[in-house]
């Protein structure tokens, strides 16, 4: 268990680059085990989640080695279709191995995935895409066994909704289907289109990515070497923004894709915060109070994202006016409200609705991490709060954030991480 001790009420200033992106890098790596290969991925961020997806491909039989921002993984000696149940447990996300392992072997033993508890996030997307390529999948005892007795074959795949890890579970699946594989309905996300990057070059043929349409056809992928760079994080990127809006200061963002995350600049806009965009940079600057910007309204991209509306909410804790947050894709969004509150701030909760009157003050006091984004938005009300707080974290934030104390301390914040 970790502390996050925050003396509030200092602004922020400087320059930051961002990690790379653990919604990108993990399927990636996943994608890795889908032929014998040798990938080499840059700029892979120091994440509990992606350390897991490391000891999973471990466990599979890959060879991975990490030096820096380095990972190497050589596939060619994967022994095994079966991820054990400790691992799986560790991050949600893991359930992407799914389509990769039955791409590759025909054949995969899972159990359901774990992360962050944000309400009922079923699987079942996942499993419908799967089954329309031809996999035989069971239930049983909370273990997913799959197969393909008949081969994979390229399918009409319509997804209800736009869910991205059923999206990129049918991408790395059809590459090995028989014939064309339609994703209709497809996420926008661009971590779909970083995946469908990396597919081609392992020799997949997959376009569509960025639009509801992705269409692969599948082929038998020979021995490959791939070298592929992992895009920035893109709400690491709204975190560090949220952040300065909070505290007030001034902050330029380095090597990071503004159009990737514009709805979340343009809330910020909205708020009074005075920002300025450029080739791979962004520079917010906040002097004043903030105002209360239009009703945020997450959904799927480009709509704003989900994983950014608790650092938006935290950034308008003290915004003049009232602000109001509509969630439409997390039922339990709103659990880390109620650790805010303990600080000052005046929220309202109703279903997927969140209600928040602007205070003149928050104060430091303890409270509890509750989930991966819920924690960074505690740190953000706490560096706008005057005197300290203490933040209980069993380890959520250090799943989605790198160092991140030692980046916000280099932005003048006063942080400690206490192990």
């Amino acid at each position: 268990m970790s502390v996050w001790h925050i003396a509030g009420g200092r602004r922020l200033h400087g320059s930051a680059p961002v990690q790379g992106a653990k919604n990108a890098v993990l399927p990636i790596m996943a994608a890795s085990v889908l032929a014998p290969g040798e990938t080499e991925l840059t700029n892979v961020p120091e994440l509990r989640d992606v350390d897991a997806t490391l000891r999973i491909l471990r466990g599979l039989g890959c060879r991975v080695e990490r030096e820096a921002d380095a990972v190497y993984i050589d596939s060619s000696a994967l022994t095994r279709a079966e991820i054990p149940h400790g691992l799986m447990r560790e991050l949600r996300s893991s359930v992407i191995f799914l389509g990769a392992l039955l791409a590759r072997c025909g054949e995969a033993r899972l159990s359901m995935p774990g992360g962050c508890e944000l309400g009922p996030r079923p699987i079942d997307l996942h499993l419908m895409a799967l089954r329309a390529l031809g996999a035989d999948i069971e239930e049983r005892g909370g273990e997913l066994i799959c197969s393909a007795p008949e081969g994979l074959r390229g399918a009409a795949v319509a997804l209800p909704l736009p869910s991205v890890g059923a999206t990129e579970n049918a991408m790395l699946c059809a590459c090995a289907a028989e014939g064309e594989t339609v994703i209709m309905n497809a996420a926008r996300e661009p971590e779909i289109g970083e995946l469908q990057a990396f597919l081609r070059t392992l020799g997949a043929d997959v376009s569509g990515a960025g639009s509801a349409t992705v269409r692969v056809r599948g082929r038998r992928l020979r021995p490959f070497r791939a070298e592929h760079r992992i895009m920035p994080d893109r709400i690491v990127s709204a975190t560090l923004l949220a952040a300065c809006a909070a505290a007030g200061g001034e902050v330029e963002l380095l090597g990071v894709q503004p159009q990737h995350f514009s709805t979340v600049l343009h809330s910020l806009s909205g708020c009074g915060c005075d920002i300025m965009t450029g080739t791979g940079r962004v520079r917010l600057r906040r002097e004043g109070n903030l105002l209360a910007p239009p009703p945020v309204i997450t959904g799927p991209y480009p709509a704003f994202p989900t994983d950014a509306q608790p650092l938006m909410l935290a950034a308008c804790l003290k915004a003049r006016g009232t602000s109001v947050f509509v969630e439409n894709v997390f039922q339990n969004r709103f659990r880390f409200a109620e650790e805010l509150c303990r600080l000052g701030a005046r929220i309202h909760t109703e279903g997927r609705v969140a209600v928040v009157t602007g205070v003149d003050e928050l104060h430091g006091a303890p409270a509890v991490a509750t989930d991966l984004r819920g924690g960074a938005a505690l740190i953000i009300a706490a560096l706008s709060a005057s005197g300290e707080t203490d933040i209980l974290d069993s380890g959520h934030v250090a799943r989605g954030y790198e160092r991140f104390d030692r980046q916000l301390a280099s932005l003048g914040a006063d942080i400690e991480l206490r192990d």
